[in-house]
């Protein structure tokens, strides 16, 4: 810093060489610290067929299906009366007694040793959402995991 020391008084001036090494040190720390390549995001896509006369494909017995019924609020588990929307005590009380029968039986999940507990919402697309929220948390509270949402093929 150069200061003259003359009748006018000192002029102070800012040396900014200093003040860009800095600068230029962080952003080349930045940019090693930001991935060079983007993470991506994996999604699992069924397969094609391998057969074509392989089409008469029967659903697994283990599959549970809750459906709700846009006219009067009702639940069904795999057709079975489930209560309705508005107190689905029955349909958690059902649930868990299948997975407490599971438990007993052994019934697991492909490849692992856990309890299989997996369960379908299917509900058409003019349903209420806080009337789906009430299902899936009664089925969560039946211990259901994980909870899979379906809406194809219902003009409901």
């Amino acid at each position: 810093m150069g200061m003259s020391s003359g009748g006018e008084g000192a002029v102070p001036r800012i040396n900014v060489t200093p003040l860009i090494d800095v600068l230029l040190v962080l952003l080349i720390i930045f940019m090693v610290i930001t991935p060079v390549k983007p993470s991506k995001f994996e999604a699992k896509v069924p397969a094609e067929p391998k057969n074509e006369q392989q089409l008469d494909v029967k659903p697994n017995p283990l599959t549970l299906v809750i459906s709700i019924n846009r006219e009067n609020r009702s639940i069904s588990l795999n057709n079975d009366s489930g209560g309705s929307v508005d107190d689905p005590t029955a349909l958690t009380a059902k649930l868990t007694d299948i997975f407490n029968q599971r438990t007993t039986n052994g019934v697991f999940r492909e490849g692992t040793n856990e309890v299989e507990k997996t369960v379908f919402i299917k509900s058409p697309k003019l349903v209420k959402y806080g009337d789906v929220v009430k299902v899936i948390d009664a089925a969560k509270m039946a211990g259901a995991s994980p909870i899979g949402l379906q809406i194809d093929d219902l003009t409901q």
